[in-house]
């Protein structure tokens, strides 16, 4: 006999519960009704910020066609319960219609929590829960203009990166000392604060929303606890959720307490028919706020309506890694050292941005939990041995340059996917008896990795472990790689992103595809950088054609070939400096940096760059940097070669030059070597018979050494390998590839670099040459490209319904001379940013 279960919402867990037991009810004994309140069907709340980030409605649907098409599931949207009889079991509807269950799902999740805060009920005030919620905030925002996020945990950051999305200066106010305090340290919130602010965010921890002021019944401005006072009108409150369990009055049933449906391990309600799951079930008297315990709740239901397996709740995995605002932050098991006599290990590198610390049982043995913040590479390996004896030493699995453990470290019944339940045995034996060759394969037949992701670098591993060479695809969106979208796009002439992915890709592309087809297209020569829907593709600096500071103006770096400048160009960026209020910076690349411009100030400084003589530097894009000189012969008593000719002439070739990462370049005179060609991704270095050629150096984090790729070498001979070898690097690096491990990778390394471009092993160099020919001969200035189209100006303001005005939250303090950004908690500008 068919039996009804009624399941009452449809969020990511309610669906989970439904898809699964489809899935496992082969005899068909169930009838499922879903009572949904929204008037869309499941979606990705875990992936939310991406709708603003080009992502669509039905990109992040849960819910295919053939689960609307199943006959034995009958979904309503936009029906709302108004009462349950559970004497009757039946369940009346805001349409009025009353349903009969044998079994009963409450999956009502949660609703965010509003803090009673003065004014909160303004216009202008929202929460961040929905898709209807995200339009609303989309429809309210101002790019240019501050918008205030109430809650700097998990979901206020996703909040914040929406607002930045959006164009808007996002100020995070948090009442712990520091960011996301529930998942990571004191340690980890600090330097976590550092590098969101370094992306533009204003950070405010340790203080409360006090107020939120209004004017004519909209927000104007917030107070928080120190006195700060944000000029704004929207605000966001993410400060976290509440459990949706207003139908406990309604059916009589018990709440834990702090709120939820009170069930037992079993996730049933005191009435076994009523079940309940997800953030709005109190499991023996607690909730849980993330999607992966609200799966296996979800599972725990389908094994009781099934009478199948254990039928308990095993306890909730809280471990998290996410990505926000680009920055990698990780938690696993006992991440704040609460078990008694807990050890800690920690390694922090601020000059890199990281942050790891590993928290160990008192003999040093036994991993209990971690936090990494700035590089979440390790979390994939280290979260599978919580609980379990360390495979190496701490220090190895935390430092960088430590030897580190891979998959073969974990136990055969080591959790990989704690989302979805997913041992490594699990996995391997999918792969072996189904001959899985891909992550996608891996994740279809596991279901390892389709919730938070997080496990997906793992999935990878364990293919090669198991003899599976993996896909180098770009991204989802492109199973080519950089290399090979470059050459459809060199043989097809497509020249739109739109094009490219209708033709030999999927979906709508993502932040990693974008940018990358992006810098394709530019460095074929398809136009301008903002042209047509080009503007939409590129990064926040390339967008603006200048570099986004910590406080949200700009650096402009007007290109110096081979840092050589004349008097009057000297006194041309002095007086734009002082007239514009800037602070000024000479660069380890012999160029002068501008800082602290806004932007609406950007066309009217490049306009008196540009009448000057001067051009974009290129500072903000993955291009040509600069080649930096000594003073040569013309001067240097050691001086061999004329570096500075030979630097300019190579700067004014390779300007513009868009390539997977930025390129820097040096001409030494002699070897004496005092412009460090050696360290940059190709070097120049003098001798008595002309020049040596280095490649593959470079500075930051992992600094290496140029190697020698042709010694000898005459001006023309030198120029004519450099562009065979840049070319070559710009069509075969995959995405955000430095030269040096470009080269790395390649089958021979440098060796084979050296058949390609100097014994010419493939025979392309003419086509090398010929394309670097085409490159110089169509380059343009990209600052006046915009100073010419009054169309791209158009974008150049800090709000769309005053052009003219400034940016009020931007201010300055005086040091040495000069601006410097004020400090985020500061009440009042000290200096007032220039007109």
């Amino acid at each position: 006999m068919t039996r009804t279960v009624v399941v009452i919402g449809h969020g990511m867990v309610g669906h989970r519960l439904v898809e699964r037991l489809r899935e496992r009810d082969t005899s068909g004994d169930w009838q499922v009704v879903v009572l949904a309140e929204e008037d869309r069907p499941a979606y990705d709340r875990v992936a939310l910020s991406s709708y603003l980030d080009g992502k669509s409605a039905a990109d992040l649907s849960l819910v295919d066609g053939g689960f609307l098409a199943d006959p034995r599931v009958q979904l309503r949207l936009g029906t709302a319960v108004t009462g349950i009889d559970r004497t009757g079991r039946t369940v009346s509807t805001s349409d009025g219609s009353v349903i009969g269950y044998d079994a009963l799902v409450l999956a009502t999740g949660s609703r965010p929590f509003v803090p009673p805060v003065p004014g909160h009920d303004l216009d202008g005030c929202y929460v961040y829960r929905t898709i209807d919620d995200l339009d609303a905030i989309r429809d309210a925002a101002t790019e240019g203009r501050p918008g205030v996020v109430v809650g700097g945990g998990l979901l206020g950051l996703e909040a914040a990166n929406a607002l930045r999305l959006l164009g808007m200066t996002a100020h995070v106010v948090e009442m712990a000392p520091h960011l996301m305090p529930l998942q990571v340290d004191e340690g980890g919130g600090q330097v976590l604060s550092r590098l969101v602010e370094d992306v533009g965010l204003r950070v405010h921890c340790g203080t409360a929303t006090q107020s939120i002021d209004g004017r004519d019944g909209r927000v104007c401005s917030v107070t928080l606890g120190d006195g700060t006072v944000v000029d704004t009108d929207l605000v966001v409150f993410s400060a976290g959720v509440r459990p949706r369990d207003e139908l406990a009055e309604v059916a009589g049933l018990e709440r834990g307490e702090r709120g939820g449906f009170l069930v037992d391990e079993r996730c049933r309600t005191a009435d076994d028919r009523v079940w309940a799951v997800g953030e709005c079930a109190a499991v023996e008297g607690r909730c849980y706020g993330l999607v992966a315990p609200g799966y296996a709740m979800a599972d725990v239901v389908v094994d009781q309506l099934l009478d199948e397996g254990p039928g308990t709740f095993p306890g909730a995995d809280l471990s998290t890694k996410l990505k926000l605002l680009g920055v990698d932050v990780a938690s696993f098991g006992d991440a704040h050292g609460s078990t008694e006599g807990a050890l800690e290990v920690v390694y922090a590198n601020n000059a890199a941005g990281t942050y790891a610390k590993l928290v160990l049982s008192d003999d040093a043995q036994v991993l209990l939990g971690g936090v990494l913040v700035g590089d979440g590479g390790a979390f994939s390996v280290l979260r599978p041995l919580v609980g379990r004896e360390l495979p190496a030493p701490p220090e190895q699995l935390l430092l960088p340059t430590g030897s580190g453990a891979d998959t073969g470290a974990l136990p055969a019944d080591a959790t990989v996917c704690s989302c979805n339940n997913v041992s490594k045995q699990d996995i391997a034996a999918a792969i072996s008896e189904h001959g899985l060759g891909d992550v996608a394969a891996v994740k279809s037949c596991t279901k390892a990795g389709t919730s938070c992701g997080s496990c997906v670098p793992m999935l990878k591993n364990l293919l090669a472990e198991c003899g599976v060479s993996t896909s180098n695809a770009l991204c989802e969106h492109f199973r080519q790689t950089r290399a090979e979208l470059f050459e459809i796009v060199r043989a097809t002439g497509i020249s739109t992103f739109s094009e490219l992915v209708d033709r030999h890709g999927t979906g709508r592309g993502c932040d990693i595809c974008k940018p990358a087809v992006a810098s394709i297209l530019a460095g074929l020569g398809h136009g301008h950088v903002l042209d047509g829907e080009q503007a939409g593709l590129q990064d926040t600096n390339d967008r603006f054609l200048a570099n986004m500071q910590r406080n949200g103006t700009y650096s402009v770096v007007p290109r110096v070939p081979g840092g050589e400048i004349t008097p009057d160009k000297l006194i041309v960026l002095g007086e734009v400096a002082r007239d514009f209020g800037l602070y000024t910076k000479i660069t380890g690349g012999q160029r002068i940096d501008l800082f602290g411009a806004r932007v609406e100030q950007l066309p009217a400084i490049w306009r008196r760059l540009v009448d000057a003589g001067f051009e974009s530097g290129h500072a903000y894009g993955k291009a040509l940097r600069t080649v930096k000189s000594c003073v040569g012969n013309d001067w240097c008593r050691y001086g061999v070669q004329d570096s500075v000719s030979m630097a300019i002439r190579l700067e004014l070739r390779y300007r513009g030059l868009r390539a997977p990462h930025k390129i820097k370049a040096g001409v030494s005179g002699c070897a004496r070597e005092c412009a460090e060609a050696r360290g940059k991704d190709f070097g120049v270095i003098a001798t008595e018979r002309g020049w040596n050629l280095y490649v593959g150096g470079n500075g930051g984090f992992r600094p290496r050494h140029a190697e020698l790729l042709a010694a000898d070498l005459d001006d023309d001979e030198l120029v004519r390998l450099v562009d065979r070898f840049l070319m070559f690097y710009v069509r075969t690096a995959d995405r955000l590839q430095r030269t040096a491990a470009w080269i790395e990778s390649l089958d021979g390394g440098l060796e084979h670099v050296r058949e390609v471009v100097v014994e010419d092993s493939l025979g392309i160099a003419a086509d090398l040459e010929e394309a670097m020919r085409r490159h110089v001969e169509d380059y343009r200035d990209e600052w006046a490209g915009v100073l010419a189209d009054p169309d791209k100006l158009a974008r150049f303001v800090s709000f769309v319904n005053a052009p003219e005005a400034p940016d009020p939250t931007v201010s300055f303090v005086e040091q040495r001379g000069q601006i410097r950004p004020a400090p985020v908690d500061l009440p009042l500008p000290a200096v007032p940013s220039r007109s």
